[in-house]
């Protein structure tokens, strides 16, 4: 059987990678003198290895994550001791598994949504699915699927993420009916999916966002249990910051930026 009518029928059978690795994977083994076995499992390796990386792509591009936000990029020298540490265990990623949640605390610009995002990339890269979103945007995506009395349909297309990163938790300041869809996605995913939360707000402000102390109990008892808290202390200063007193000069540390020499 000629080559090109093998590649048509790997083709028809959906092995695209089967199909363009044949002809190199034929002189390879003429040239190496392989056994039919040796072949034939190198030929199913590199079709499954073809496969795992176009599931790779299409989970990237269903997560939604924001660009450039990889552990590549991550400044992690700018982290104390204790941080720097944790960051190769989280991107592994056993936690997720056990349906356990991920919690990341600290003030505005220090990197808590780097460090989710880039965590999220390392997770897709080890075959589990991840979306990425705004805490603002998944309530209003939910509270309009409630009033389209849609809720369980909505809350089913999230339950096929293995990890929802919720990001920027304690920017919502919602009403009571808003609140009530946020209680009711993290009360179905308790347990039996992760969820991964960044925000600026301590437990003991999040009645803040749940707007009655028996709620605002129920879900913190439902994101802690089973979690891992990583906190971006106040000595970590904000990236933000950082990058703005660069771009104008300004040295920040302990003394007061406004008394820093002119460049």
């Amino acid at each position: 059987m000629r080559l090109e009518t093998l590649q048509t029928h790997c083709r028809t059978l959906r092995l695209p990678t089967l199909a363009q690795v044949l002809p190199d994977a034929v002189q390879t083994a003429q040239r190496e003198d392989w056994t039919l076995e040796t072949f034939l499992g190198h030929l199913l390796e590199q079709e499954l290895a073809g496969r795992l990386a176009r599931r790779i792509t299409r989970m990237t591009k269903a997560a939604h994550f924001p660009a450039g936000k990889t552990l590549a990029t991550f400044d992690v020298q700018r982290l104390p001791l204790r941080l720097r540490r944790q960051i190769p265990t989280l991107a592994q990623g056993n936690f997720i598994p056990q349906a356990d949640n991920l919690l990341i605390f600290g003030r505005p610009g220090t990197g808590k949504t780097h460090l989710a995002v880039a965590c999220g990339h390392a997770w897709v890269q080890r075959n589990y699915s991840v979306l990425f979103t705004p805490t603002f945007k998944l309530v209003g995506q939910l509270l309009r699927a409630k009033r389209d009395y849609e809720l369980e349909s909505a809350l089913r297309r999230l339950d096929r993420f293995q990890v929802v990163i919720l990001d920027d938790l304690g920017y919502v300041q919602q009403s009571r009916e808003e609140m009530e869809v946020l209680f009711t996605f993290l009360a179905e995913r308790y347990e039996r999916r992760s969820v991964v939360i960044t925000s600026n707000l301590v437990f003991s402000q999040w009645e803040q966002i749940f707007k009655d102390p028996l709620t605002t109990a129920a879900a913190i008892d439902r994101v802690v249990h089973h979690s891992i808290i990583v906190e971006f202390g106040a000595d970590i200063p904000s990236m933000r910051a950082e990058q703005a007193a660069q771009r104008n000069g300004i040295v920040l540390g302990g003394a007061n930026p406004a008394t820093q020499p002119e460049v």
